[in-house]
């Protein structure tokens, strides 16, 4: 009898979840979506991501840790949290607080815009690093080309990830991976021991369509809508200084 090896696909990182996310992905062959909203706490994150997993489908709470201050800020994608961690803490604070939880450490679209991971930062983090984004289906070609460059000269381990921030986005990049993953232990156990995978996206005139709406969609995000964060909604709910956090991390905070 011929042995066959498990396999699991995954987008391993999503900003939305709803039935028609569960439906896109379904239908996709997707196994695994890891969900990672802005500015939610990790609490709502995990009850939603719960609310939303079946069978067919496993959905795993994750955050997006925007770390430093708006101006220097660099983002990290944290799977495998036991404890909820603000945004706008200092780059050292994240990275010992993910250790202390042993939570994956991921770095998504590195050297895009002004809020990304340079291969300086992960040369200076290389041992706190767990996988590095090869492909993003919001980046620009160049970008991902880039990323895909950032993995021989770092010797890291890469991923894959629709960041889908419309509902149809999802499923449309995901990572395969050889091994089997049925819980979010596992999947933190796959990122940080190395196991083979590979990225694959889709393509073709629909997915280009999709791939423009998306990118739309971070000019939108970058300009109005984080002005009216950043002067019209106060304080976030993954403020360092939010009650929430009981004052656990004020040593490291930015603001």
């Amino acid at each position: 009898m011929t042995e066959t090896t498990a396999s699991t696909r995954v987008d391993l990182h999503v900003k939305v979840l709803s039935d028609e996310v569960v439906t896109c992905a379904k239908a996709r062959e997707i196994d695994v979506i890891v969900y990672a909203p802005h500015f939610t706490r990790f609490d709502n994150i995990r009850s939603r991501a719960a609310q939303f997993s079946d069978d067919d489908l496993l959905v795993i709470p994750a955050r997006e840790i925007f770390t430093g201050s708006w101006q220097t800020r660099r983002h990290i994608l944290a799977i495998g949290l036991n404890e909820p961690i603000p945004d706008f803490i200092s780059l050292t604070g994240a990275l010992d607080a993910l250790d202390r939880q042993g939570a994956a450490t991921l770095i998504p679209h590195p050297e895009f815009m002004n809020v990304s991971f340079s291969e300086s930062d992960i040369q200076a983090n290389a041992d706190a690093v767990d996988a590095i984004e090869v492909y993003n289906f919001k980046s620009p070609g160049w970008a991902n080309t880039r990323s895909i460059s950032l993995i021989t000269e770092t010797n890291h381990q890469p991923f894959g990830s629709s960041y889908a921030h419309l509902p149809g986005s999802v499923g449309r990049v995901w990572t395969t991976f050889d091994c089997a993953i049925d819980s979010e232990a596992d999947l933190v156990e796959a990122l940080k021991s190395g196991v083979s995978r590979r990225v694959y996206h889709e393509r073709g005139l629909r997915y280009t369509a999709h791939e423009l709406a998306e990118f739309v969609h971070l000019v939108y995000e970058n300009s109005w809508k984080k002005l009216d964060r950043l002067f019209l909604s106060g304080m976030e709910p993954t403020h360092p200084q939010h009650i929430a956090y009981d004052g656990k991390y004020d040593d490291v905070a930015e603001y």
